[in-house]
């Protein structure tokens, strides 16, 4: 039988509580213990589990053989660190670091320590996504709305790196080629930082990406639409369902447009990003969003930002 991951989740706050529920459950998992600062919500995260609550994310060092870290973008490289350097697996909450420089040295420990290293992106990892993306051959043109009210939680980055980095580590799975322009605007209103953002990408293959995030919305929007010869592909995130109409010719007349809805298999995203990580790890493969992913969505989100001036 494969070995159980024995696994602990480092920061239990808006996110980190929820891999903590997953990880409670999962099959091939040991959930060890959740790790935060605030013991109180520790121990709510670890209810009922047999799991430990504690506030020093060292005393686990020797306990795990894997981590979810689900701090602040800002200290994931000082959390990440000292289990990459024991060779402890490590998923890191999306973004992966606040520079290119953490990120860089993140895939550096983790080779040097012989860890997986895992970027939580979920969209990746949404039952409707997966469905699309086999379809996705050649598109076009690509279209992007996700627009959410003001979140109750801890903003200390801005609305590209806080969703829209979602939308641009997608752009990058399907259209491989490079981005060899970006233009954008983008409008602080209820922080210091930008709020909403729409983001204009052409790649070196002719496609044109249009995306818009807002952390400032009345509605709730999550949905992504891709244009390519004959086909016309429709992903709506958040209620996980797929829409696919292709042009169909037909003898002798005009050609007929045909599809509609595609049955999607619903599932929680982050349920299947915490089992594949921990798949990866059992079976010694490479996860489905690696730290080289991670890294270039990271990279196309400071070249969005630096278009805005920010």
């Amino acid at each position: 039988m494969t070995p159980r991951v024995r696994l602990a989740v480092i920061g239990v706050g808006h996110l980190g509580r929820h891999h903590a529920r997953i990880a409670a459950a999962l099959d091939g998992v040991e959930f060890v213990a959740a790790v935060d600062l605030k013991e109180d919500r520790a121990a709510a995260a670890v209810a009922g589990t047999g799991a430990r609550a504690i506030t020093d994310a060292r005393d686990v060092l020797d306990a795990v053989d894997a981590v979810v870290v689900a701090v602040p973008t800002a200290e994931h490289l000082n959390v990440a660190r000292p289990f990459l350097e024991r060779g402890v697996h490590v998923l890191v909450e999306k973004p992966m670091a606040s520079n290119l420089a953490d990120a860089d040295a993140l895939i550096d420990l983790a080779a040097r320590g012989g860890a997986t290293l895992a970027v939580g992106h979920t969209e990746r990892f949404n039952p409707a996504i997966q469905a699309a993306l086999p379809l996705l051959k050649t598109p076009r043109f690509i279209e992007v709305h996700r627009l959410s009210g003001f979140p109750e939680r801890s903003l200390d980055i801005d609305v590209v790196f806080d969703v829209m980095i979602h939308d641009l580590d997608l752009m990058l799975a399907i259209e491989r080629t490079e981005v060899v322009s970006v233009d954008a605007i983008g409008v602080p209103v209820l922080t210091p930082k930008v709020d909403i953002a729409n983001v204009r990408l052409k790649f070196a293959s002719g496609c044109i990406a249009n995306v818009t995030a807002s952390r400032i919305s009345k509605d709730q929007v999550r949905k992504v639409r891709f244009f390519q010869p004959d086909m016309y592909v429709s992903v709506d995130y958040a209620a996980q369902e797929l829409e696919v109409w292709r042009l169909s010719p037909q003898p002798g007349g005009r050609p007929a447009i045909e599809g509609g809805p595609v049955k999607v298999e619903r599932d929680e995203p982050l349920r299947r990003e915490l089992a594949d990580f921990v798949e990866a790890i059992q079976q010694r493969r490479a996860p489905l969003v690696t730290g080289a992913d991670g890294r270039r969505a990271l990279a196309l989100a400071t070249r969005v930002n630096e278009a805005m001036g920010q």
